[in-house]
This record gives structure tokens, C-alpha cells and sequence, in this order.
């Protein structure tokens, strides 16, 4: 590739901020471009569902950089114009407004966006948790509100749920698994984690489905679930998955499957390269695609992406970590635990409420979880590395 000397950053958050912030120390000195769907200047996620929803945090404490922080940046920020249509060839961008953007590299970083329910659209009192204005709007509602029904028990549900009921609510949180994120945890810690909301007064209602909503006037009174049980709610909060943000890319020319399919050095086509929620990247350590969605894989990522950009690029082989906070509890998990992964406890007590538990596979420790012990889940860490680094034959679907 020729000497880049312009860059197009098709996303303002987490992941395209790091891709432009690398550029810069990396010494780029050429055109950058910032284009974002939202109007706010970059922001952080992981707070919105916690310190921003709790009320901790004013909103703009979320903000990721200062304005002199971004100014420093050099760049050009076009905010709240979303892209809607791309040409991989030329690296032509087209927004919502008619604006024409193009550069010699584009970096996608659009992120996801929430699913909803068909039943939910329209209805007040049902929210999602994917941005600030929702954010906003969840915590408006929950002031007012008694009775609150998470409906999605994986992290964000889970985060949600502890959030609410620290705030005063009666919380019951609903999803298909036996317990709170058990296919990010495995049963036992799952099963940890389900004590620690049962102690605090959240009310599981494990291994079910939403059936339907109930409305009054416009606005959710309560809902069925599959096995029959009727819940009443007046706030219903929807964290039931996320999907990439690639409808604009339908007629681009690159590979979409569940995001950007890029390979391992991050890049979906000649010039353009994906990163953060959206990138679904060849993962040489585990032989097979893989998509993180999380703040860490955020950052990790743009940092290798910009120096691929500048030709001094290698795989990206991440140990995969993201962290959670419910409670007084802090969760942090290094790797992917396999379904057949075996837990033991390493360090630690569950009875003292700090421990670390490793998670064993076939070919050896896959993920390793700390609960209030960081420092010393990092230390067993170490014994991932080789797993998620040494590179392998692609693995057959």
C-alpha cells in the first residue's frame, strides 16, 4: 500500500477514538477524519449502566477525552451525520446529510447497536441501555417508578438489574439461562453470582422467555413470560443482545457475517479495516473468527489496526478481557471459556467473597476469572497466553 496520507474513522467512540489517538503518537501526520452517528463528543459505555444510571456520575463525566484533549488531536469531527452507504473500492463514505467523505484509509467502528422487541416499540416505559440519551431516559423513568423487570440476563441485564435495585427498586431479572450470565462465567461462578443478587433482592426468574408485554394507554404494565408466570412492571428494560452496525454496508463490497469479516491483521479490504463491536476478525491464536464486544477489545484493537495502517502491523491475538461490576463485587474475566471448560478455584475462598477460579479445556486453561482478587487473576493470566497466541489451524465449523 502507498503512503497513507489521509484516515476516515466511520465511528466516534471508544474504538475509533483509540484507532485516531494511536495514529497521532504513532507519528501520522496526514488528514484524520472522525465521522460519528451521535452528536456527543466521545464517550465511554461501560458507565451507562452503572454510575451514569445510578445517578454517581453526571453524563458528561462519561466524556473519554477533554475538548482540549481532542483538539490536540488535530482532527476533524463530524458528529451526528451517521454514515449510510459505502464503496470499498473508491473508500467513499456517503452520510445521512448527502456528504461525500473519502480517504486512502477507512477505519469502520460503528459499533452495534441494541435489539429490541417488536412488542416494545412505541411503548413508554420500555427501554434500552446502548447510549447516553438511553441512558437518560432509563434513569428519568426508574425516579418515578417501583417495579422494574430486566429482561436479558447476560452482563448488561445483569449490571442493569444491580443498578436498579441499588437504587430502591423492586427488581426482578428475567432470561433463558440458569443463571446470570452463565455462558460468560460457566455454572459455577454463574451460580455465585445469582447468591450475590438474591442476597441484594433481586428476583431471578431463570431458564424463561418474554411471551408478552401488557400495556395500558400507550405504556407497559407488566408482561407474561413462557412458563405462564405474570409480572407487573413499570419499567421494562430490554439487554437481550446487540447486533453489529453494518446495515449501511449492504452494497459496499465487503464481507459481512455477523460484522465486518476481516482477517488477522484487522482488514476487510484493500485500505479499509474494521475495529471494536462491529470487527469480526480472524483470531490466528484460536483458528477461527472471532467478535468481542467490550471496552477492552475497544481499545486493544485500535491500537493495532493504526499501526497496520502505517505499515507496521501484526496479528492481533488478544487474550480477549472484559470486567463487570454489580454489587461489591468486582468480576474480571481473561479469555473465552468453552462450554466444556472445567472450573476449580485457584485462589481464594467464594465463602470469604474473594477468589479465583481457572477454567480448564481440552487444550488447556481457557479463561480465568478473579472476583474481588484483580491482581491476582492477572497473575494466573499468564497462563493463557499461550493458549490465545500461538497461532493454530483454522478450526471447521
Amino acid at each position: 500500500m502507498t503512503a497513507v496520507r489521509s484516515v476516515l474513522v466511520v465511528g466516534a467512540s471508544a474504538a475509533g477514538l483509540t484507532t485516531a489517538e494511536a495514529l497521532r503518537r504513532k507519528g501520522f501526520t496526514g488528514t484524520l477524519t472522525l465521522l460519528g452517528a451521535e452528536r456527543e463528543l466521545p464517550y465511554d459505555r461501560p458507565p451507562l449502566s452503572k454510575q451514569v444510571l445510578s445517578g454517581a456520575w453526571e453524563p458528561e463525566r462519561a466524556q473519554l477525552r477533554s475538548t482540549q484533549a481532542l483538539a490536540a488531536l488535530d482532527a476533524e469531527f463530524v458528529l451526528g451525520d451517521p454514515a449510510v452507504g459505502f464503496d470499498a473500492d473508491s473508500r467513499e463514505v456517503t452520510t445521512a446529510s448527502g456528504r461525500t467523505l473519502t480517504a486512502d484509509a477507512v477505519v469502520i467502528a460503528t459499533g452495534v447497536t441494541a435489539r429490541t422487541l417488536p412488542d416494545q416499540r412505541g411503548v413508554r416505559g420500555t427501554h434500552v441501555v446502548r447510549n447516553l440519551e438511553d441512558a437518560a431516559a432509563l434513569r428519568a423513568d426508574l425516579l418515578s417508578a417501583r417495579r422494574v423487570v430486566v429482561i436479558g440476563d447476560g452482563v448488561l441485564g445483569a449490571e442493569t438489574a444491580a443498578t436498579a435495585r441499588q437504587m430502591g427498586l423492586d427488581v426482578t431479572l428475567v432470561g433463558p439461562q440458569a443463571a446470570p450470565m452463565t455462558e460468560q462465567l460457566g455454572p459455577l461462578v454463574a451460580g455465585h453470582l445469582a447468591d450475590l443478587h438474591l442476597r441484594n433482592g433481586v428476583e431471578l426468574r431463570g431458564g424463561v422467555l418474554l411471551d408478552a408485554l401488557h400495556t395500558q394507554g400507550g405504556a407497559v404494565t407488566g408482561l407474561r413470560l413462557s412458563d405462564g408466570t405474570e409480572l407487573e412492571a413499570d419499567v421494562v428494560v430490554t439487554a437481550v443482545g446487540c447486533v453489529p452496525a453494518t446495515d449501511w454496508l449492504g452494497n459496499s463490497g465487503l464481507n459481512l457475517d455477523n460484522g465486518v469479516v476481516c482477517d488477522a491483521h484487522c482488514r476487510a479490504a484493500p485500505g479499509v479495516w474494521a475495529v471494536g463491536d462491529v470487527a469480526r476478525w480472524h483470531h490466528q491464536g484460536l483458528g477461527r473468527p472471532v467478535r468481542l464486544e467490550n471496552r477492552t477489545n475497544a481499545s486493544e484493537q485500535g491500537l493495532v489496526v493504526a499501526a497496520d495502517i502505517l505499515g507496521n502491523g501484526k496479528p492481533y491475538l488478544p487474550v480477549p478481557y472484559f470486567w463487570t461490576d454489580q454489587f461489591d463485587v468486582k468480576l474480571q474475566v481473561h479469555g473465552i471459556a468453552s462450554p466444556v471448560a472445567q472450573a476449580e478455584v485457584v485462589e481464594g475462598d467464594p465463602v470469604d467473597g474473594r477468589f479465583v477460579v481457572r477454567l480448564e479445556g481440552p487444550l488447556g486453561p481457557e479463561c480465568v476469572l478473579g472476583w474481588n482478587m484483580p491482581k491476582q487473576a492477572r497473575v494466573q493470566r499468564a497462563d493463557l497466553v499461550d493458549y490465545y497466541t500461538r497461532p493454530r489451524q483454522p478450526v471447521t465449523p
